[in-house]
């Protein structure tokens, strides 16, 4: 599974920006969508509301070749992140964002990713409530969350696990019965990631392998995770980098470090990587699905074995 999320964030400049979302719409989208018909790649694309209402082609835009629209939440303002939301507030920004999706796409969604991938004990029932059946907001046994926010909880990725499942009712992390059908982001420590490829080629790879062996021996599927921010240039125009983090310790890592990391191979030095990524999997025999598909064959095959 190829997923892509799609948001306002100007990788460049640190911040969420409209100028951003208009570059992505007219060059990151079409370079993403050239790259999967060359494969025939049918891909999940998980959007914000908010760039959804801003630029609603950019939905429109995945249709015509059989991609799925996914929810990235309304926004992706860190001070609205779901690990900091009630269940109320939760519920409120799904719908808000779903109920637009739909009306532009005019497909059901039901596939959901978290901004930064952050969530807290009140996401599974919210997302049950407001109609989701898929969720791909947890990186099992990933040890690089200490740059992203939201780090604390994210420790429970240590030891969440890694072939999809069914979660419990108040953690995304953990197996349980509760409706919620997890599709983890694949991760050998580091992430199978846009980010990790650009910041470390050699790195990526050597994950990939290991995903891919993995795939082979248990049956156990790969899913990717790209911007199409990621491959687009902007002017830096960035003086002083814009404090989120509350204390000092997390704005050197997740504001200072992690802007200065993400700006390797980013924008044109990207798609070559991406494009060797596609290829890898292609020519190992991978079929490529979207999380729906892949959630319906899953249940198809489990209706088989207990008929």
């Amino acid at each position: 599974m190829i997923t892509n999320d799609v948001e306002t964030t100007s990788l460049w400049n640190h911040r969420l920006s409209d100028k951003t979302g208009e570059i992505v719409l007219k060059e990151g989208m079409p370079l993403l969508l050239e790259a999967y018909k060359r494969y025939n790649i049918k891909a999940t694309f998980y959007f914000t509301g908010y760039i959804a209402g801003k630029f609603p082609e950019i939905v429109s835009m995945v249709l015509p070749d059989g991609h799925e629209v996914g929810c990235h939440g309304y926004t992706h303002e860190s001070n609205q992140a779901f690990d900091v939301l009630s269940l109320k507030e939760q519920i409120n920004h799904l719908k808000r964002a779903k109920e637009l999706l739909e009306s532009i796409s005019n497909t059901k969604v039901i596939s959901f990713r978290a901004p930064a991938l952050r969530v807290n004990q009140y996401t599974p029932e919210a997302l049950i409530k407001t109609g989701f059946l898929i969720d791909s907001s947890v990186a099992p046994q990933r040890i690089d969350m200490f740059l992203s926010f939201g780090s604390f909880r994210k420790l429970k990725w240590l030891t969440a696990p890694r072939t999809p499942y069914y979660t419990k009712k108040d953690d995304l992390a953990k197996k349980g019965n509760e409706g919620i059908f997890e599709i983890p982001v694949s991760s050998f420590l580091l992430p199978y990631s846009g980010t990790m490829m650009r910041i470390s080629p050699m790195l990526s790879n050597i994950t990939r392998s290991v995903l891919s062996l993995e795939a082979k021996w248990f049956h156990r599927p790969v899913l990717f995770l790209i911007h199409p921010n990621e491959l687009i240039n902007e002017e830096i125009e960035i003086e002083t980098i814009n404090r989120r983090a509350k204390n000092y310790v997390s704005y050197l890592l997740g504001d200072k470090l992690r802007y200065h990391i993400k700006l390797k191979n980013l924008g044109v030095k990207a798609l070559p990587l991406f494009n060797s990524q596609l290829e890898y999997l292609h020519k190992k025999g991978f079929s490529f699905e979207t999380t729906t598909d892949y959630y319906k064959l899953v249940k198809n095959q489990n209706h088989e074995a207990i008929s």
